[in-house]
């Protein structure tokens, strides 16, 4: 009888085993990667799968999809020769034919320059300014991919982006949305006011993106709206620390496919610009070098670092540090040395990792580390060629120096150049040691392993097609738009616009949605029972042979006296109810519009349909102002650029506007 019970325990024991193991082999068939090559040789054992991308015919650890990321970087650095490794420091940008080529803006990639960066000079992340069909995105990101798969070791390119699904596109700051689904900006989601819709944007703009080959998003922005001249307050999430930091949650969230950090189904999300860029100095924007100071005191930056701490809870991936010197800023009774943000030893290194314990990727902004000569900071010409270079505070210290100086101060990545020689100068007069090098080769290459690059780079051009601009994302774009309008003024009877009984005469919008609509659009305002202007914020081209005071809204925020949509309704005025949309990339002063409309709406990135939903009554504005708008120019240059909302006698509060003293003051950074 015993010998019986111990062959039944046996036995069960042994089933025990064989369904341990066979559930171990199903669940290991179940998180078995897609496998993808073209020119790479595929490797098998026991039914598993790998890529051969040292092409060895054995199975290398760092081919190994069942290790972490972490222990594969180690492998792969280990591997790496120093131009690789150097390779893997620099976040260049994809080369394009065409005029504007070299900064990535053309109709087609340059596949010669591309290979000649890719497997010439091993650059393994690339940022893409590229429009188009999603079909032909896809399919030449594919080639891309052809060819790092010819590099010596098969490390795929990671392909980063501004972003893309907005309404604006400013060079070096973001893409106008084309095939991709069209949202408000930042401002707007904000302005809904509910994290859930911008989890929801970034789940699909995550899809659209992962469909053309796109895995790493320059966004969101953590910088909080805290001086209204600013020109990249639209890529904000307004002027209130906490509410910017949900926001900041939601979007890594819905980027990252959720809270554990980046994975095969992420699109990283680099979050920028630690910190302090919301306080540009009389809001001249940092990208030029008299915009290059940020005006913050000890006082205030706790509120600029708040909306990170939210980031760090969601486990971003990557940081951004921003361009700017923190002018005058003492922390502790230490004076904040006077360098941009990247090349800053305390704001990167004591700061972000040791103090708030960041372990991601920290990628530079783009040409810090470039000259800034006599063309870039008194401007080029329209003829000339645009001299793009951002060293601020180490202007006189020779490329190989900056270069070191960044990389000493804790930045892993180098954005926007593609040739490592400056990197190798700096080694060569043991300027970055050996183990800084390899820390941040890991940190980067760790990403890349992480979003399961190596095992599957390339992507469907049917399904990219299918899926980005897809109809269920658009109307929820759509959707979103029509409830981010905010509606500030209103007199009773305008509302609702009823088609087939109202003539409208409009300015600023073309005629063919309201005629669809059943509206009779008329030539004079004179023949209109309602007249509808739209408009935008003020700003005044103050520096015009700057290349980025081109395209960067600056200046005034109030209408002149000439100001062309002000004029319209002053005399639109005379005959007719008048109602006004202002877009704001920035805060208006929309004092001497207030009294001449008789209804006033301000949007953040929304189309004429989107508006004329909320005049036709088809939907009731939910909007609310995530920043203040001021009463006067006096009052923004009376105010601080590092305090939110503090103008006095705001025409517009926001909607929060906390009292910030009781909130703030004693917190230490």
């Amino acid at each position: 009888m015993y010998r019986s019970r111990t062959k039944i325990v046996l036995l069960c024991c042994a089933g025990a085993l064989a369904l341990l193991a066979a559930t171990s082999s199903l669940a290991e068939r179940k998180h078995n990667p897609n496998i993808q090559s073209h020119s790479v040789a595929i490797l098998e054992a026991d039914g598993i799968r790998f890529r051969d991308l040292d092409r060895d015919g054995k199975l290398t650890p760092y081919e190994d999809w069942r290790l972490s990321p972490e222990a594969r970087a180690k492998d792969i650095v280990n591997r790496m020769n120093l131009a690789e490794k150097l390779g893997s420091l620099l976040h260049g940008t994809l080369p394009s034919v065409g005029p504007m080529g070299s900064v990535g803006i053309g109709p087609r990639y340059d596949l010669d320059r591309a290979r000649a960066m890719i497997v010439g000079r091993n650059i393994t992340f690339a940022l893409t300014r590229m429009d188009g069909r999603a079909g032909e995105l896809a399919a030449q990101h594919n080639r891309l991919q052809d060819i790092a798969e010819e590099g010596r070791l098969g490390i795929p390119l990671t392909i980063s982006t501004d972003p893309r699904h907005h309404f604006q596109g400013v060079v070096g700051a973001s893409t106008a949305a084309l095939a991709f689904s069209k949202w408000p900006e930042a401002t707007g989601l904000a302005a809904i006011g509910d994290p859930s819709v911008t989890r929801h944007f970034a789940d699909i703009a995550r899809q659209e993106y992962r469909a053309v080959g796109i895995r790493v998003a320059l966004s969101p922005q953590a910088d909080i709206a805290s001086e209204p001249r600013w020109a990249r307050a639209n890529g904000t999430f307004g002027d209130d620390p906490d509410r910017v930091g949900r926001q900041v949650s939601a979007y890594i969230e819905g980027f990252q496919h959720g809270t554990k950090g980046v994975t095969k189904d992420s699109v990283v999300a680099v979050v920028k610009h630690w910190v302090g860029y919301g306080a540009a100095k009389n809001g001249f924007d940092s990208h030029s070098y008299y915009g290059r100071f940020a005006a913050i005191r000890r006082d205030a930056l706790w509120q600029h670092i708040r909306p990170f701490e939210y980031a760090f809870r969601s486990n971003a991936g990557s940081i951004m540090p921003t361009y700017s010197i923190l002018e005058g800023l003492n922390v502790e009774g230490k004076d904040v040395e006077q360098v941009g943000a990247g090349f800053n030893h305390f704001l990167v290194t004591e700061l972000l990792r040791k103090r708030y314990g960041f372990k991601g990727v920290i990628l530079s902004d783009w040409g810090v580390t470039e000259d800034c000569p006599r063309a870039c900071t008194e401007g080029s010409g329209p003829n000339e060629a645009p001299i793009i270079g951002m060293p601020w505070g180490v202007e006189e210290l020779p490329r190989a120096q900056r270069a070191a100086k960044m990389l000493n101060a804790g930045v892993d990545q180098i954005g926007g150049i593609d040739d490592g020689s400056l990197l190798v100068e700096a080694v060569q007069q043991g300027l970055i040691s050996q183990d800084r090098i390899d820390d941040a080769a890991r940190h980067v290459m760790a990403q890349s392993f992480a979003l399961g690059l190596f095992e599957d780079p390339f992507v469907d051009v049917g399904l990219a097609e299918s899926v980005v601009g897809a109809t269920a994302m658009r109307h929820a774009g759509f959707d979103a738009q029509r409830r981010s309008i905010v509606r500030l003024e209103e007199r009773r009877g305008i509302l609702p616009l009823r088609p087939g009984k109202t003539r409208i005469y409009l300015y600023g919008m073309k005629p063919d949605e309201a005629r669809r609509r059943g509206y009779e659009v008329v030539d004079d305002p004179a023949k209109a029972d309602v007249a509808i202007v739209r408009t935008a914020t003020p700003s005044q081209m103050l520096h015009p042979k700057s290349l980025f005071g081109r395209f960067q809204h600056e200046g005034d925020l109030d209408f002149k006296p000439n100001n062309a949509a002000l004029v319209a309704i002053d005399a639109a005025a005379k005959s007719v109810p008048v109602i006004v949309d202002v877009y704001m990339d920035r805060p208006a002063i929309l004092t001497n519009i207030r009294a001449k409309a008789a209804a006033l709406f301000v949007n953040f990135g929304a189309s004429d349909a989107a508006l004329l939903d909320i005049l036709g009554g088809v939907i009731k504005p939910h909007g609310r102002l995530p920043f203040e708008l001021p009463s006067s120019m006096d009052a923004v240059r009376n105010q601080r650029s590092d305090i939110p909302h503090d103008s006095k006698m705001p025409l517009y509060p926001s909607h929060l506007n906390p009292k910030f003293g009781s909130l703030f003051f004693g917190r230490i950074v």
